[in-house]
């Protein structure tokens, strides 16, 4: 950290978090940000082997995480986990709800099954976890900080991805209710909407004419990278948060506010 050896109310040692989805794209970003902040991570998903990949990552630089294998559709995978990850590393102070999938089909298209693992992945998956996570922090009375990864299309619609915008505008709404009702005991809820953050899902995407049309449509005429969600997630995670709650940060370049 900047600084030398002065405190700064952005780290997070001592701190314990548990970051879903993060066998790749923004989850494992995000948890090697925690960990560069002096978190211990809890790195969360389905396929273990790719989450042991970062926990090698976090190693290298002297980081501490541990990673365990969770269904989030699943309420006994989830206990499961944040079980493990409390015995593991001690109290979780950080919740970062990322894992989340996306099914791309018209609307008529749309198989009963795509909207159920939808729905089920990001809205009740984010329910499940930051539930079983709050219940912990409400019995030890230690508060805490809940990240939910929202999305701008959480408050806007695009064609082909009815559950996705279904599931992201519900997890801004989760957000604002879990605050009003945690705030007397110290439990702050925030959400992030990132616009068009570039990963290795979609770079192939963005190369095309299509993908090359929807960057113009951004004001600053570019796509976010992940780093650029990097100043909101600490400020969240951290004490510089903490008379923030139940607030939505949007990161798209601008894109929101030109509609």
């Amino acid at each position: 950290m900047e600084g030398g050896n002065s405190p700064s109310i952005f780290d997070l040692t001592r701190r314990c978090a548990i970051v879903t989805g993060a066998s790749r794209g923004l989850g494992r970003h995000f948890a090697l940000t925690l960990a560069q902040a002096g978190a211990r991570v809890v790195l969360a998903a389905r396929r273990i082997e790719r989450l042991n990949e970062v926990v090698k990552e976090i190693e290298a630089f002297d980081g501490c995480a541990v990673a365990v294998r969770v269904d989030v559709t699943e309420g006994e995978s989830v206990r499961a986990c944040v079980e493990t990850a409390e015995n593991a590393l001690g109290a979780i102070n950080i919740l970062v709800n990322n894992a989340g999938i996306a099914v791309t089909k018209p609307i008529l298209k749309h198989a009963e099954e795509d909207w159920d693992s939808v729905l089920d992945t990001n809205l009740k998956g984010i329910w499940l976890m930051a539930q079983e996570v709050t219940r912990r922090m409400v019995h030890c009375e230690r508060g805490g900080s809940i990240i939910n990864i929202a999305s701008v299309l959480g408050e806007r619609g695009i064609s082909q991805l009815p559950g996705y915008c279904a599931s992201k505008g519900g997890i801004i709404n989760l957000t604002r209710a879990m605050a009003v009702e945690l705030a007397p005991h110290g439990i702050r809820v925030n959400a992030i909407a990132p616009g068009y953050i570039e990963t290795d899902i979609n770079r192939q995407f963005f190369a095309t004419q299509a993908g090359q049309r929807l960057i113009k449509r951004i004001p600053q005429r570019r796509l976010g990278q992940v780093d650029d969600l990097d100043g909101a997630l600490l400020l969240l995670a951290s004490d510089a948060s903490r008379y923030i709650t139940g607030s939505v940060i949007t990161i798209d370049g601008g894109q929101s506010a030109s509609l």
